[in-house]
């Protein structure tokens, strides 16, 4: 069992993590600021170093844990039509991200939105980077259609993007991702204003043409 202590930690670092997702919806995560959270959750700025040695460390935690979080619903949604045809399944990861994105648009934004200046992602934001990329992945790959890229096409993605992946799919499957956060993205941020009304056909219209794209009929 967890000793006093070390749940007093956990309890304090998710007010930290609260306070932090709090202010990336209201002033964005190139703004965020370790003694503003620290004021948020009644703690002088030394003490949060205890838990976030710098803004670097607690928007890595953030990115990590909306990369998750994204994924897990990107996982929740295939469980859900768990035996229905790849394609069903594929609308549905889809449709799930979209709908994790609108009601968390500050997180969204923070993983595909601009670039947070002088901020570097370390690499081990990658396995949760990665999830929902995966989970498609899992459905392209019992794809029925062929997929054929074209010469010179296949060498323009990494070989090893995805271990056992047919480097011939590489590129539709870079293709669908781009595809599927930047239309969540567009609608997101407003770029689909006076241009597409019905955005949830729009939306099933895009995840079935990149179902396409990657051999799922």
């Amino acid at each position: 069992m967890p000793t006093a202590r070390e749940r007093a930690r956990v309890q304090t670092t998710e007010a930290i993590l609260a306070a932090a997702r709090a202010q990336l919806a209201e002033v964005g995560a190139a703004a965020l600021s370790l003694r503003a959270v620290a004021r948020e959750v009644g703690m002088v700025s030394s003490a949060v170093y205890r838990y976030f040695p710098s803004r670097d460390e607690l928007l890595t935690a953030l990115i990590v844990e909306a990369y998750d979080a994204v994924g897990e619903a990107a996982e929740r949604a295939q469980a859900d039509v768990a035996g229905a045809s790849p394609r069903e399944r594929w609308l549905a990861v889809w449709r799930g991200v979209r709908a994790w994105a609108q009601a968390r648009p500050a997180q969204y934004a923070l993983i595909y939105g601009s670039p947070v200046p002088g901020y570097a992602a370390p690499l081990d934001t990658l396995p949760a980077a990665g999830r929902v990329a995966m989970v498609l992945i899992g459905i392209a790959r019992e794809a029925d259609g062929d997929v054929d890229p074209g010469d010179g096409v296949a060498a323009s993605v990494g070989a090893d993007l995805v271990p056992g992946l047919d480097p011939r799919l590489a590129p539709a499957a870079v293709t669908a991702w781009t595809l599927l956060f930047g239309t969540v993205g567009f609608e997101l941020f407003g770029q689909y204003e006076n241009v597409v009304i019905d955005r949830a056909t729009y939306f099933d219209h895009v995840a079935g043409t990149a179902a396409s794209t990657v051999g799922i009929r």
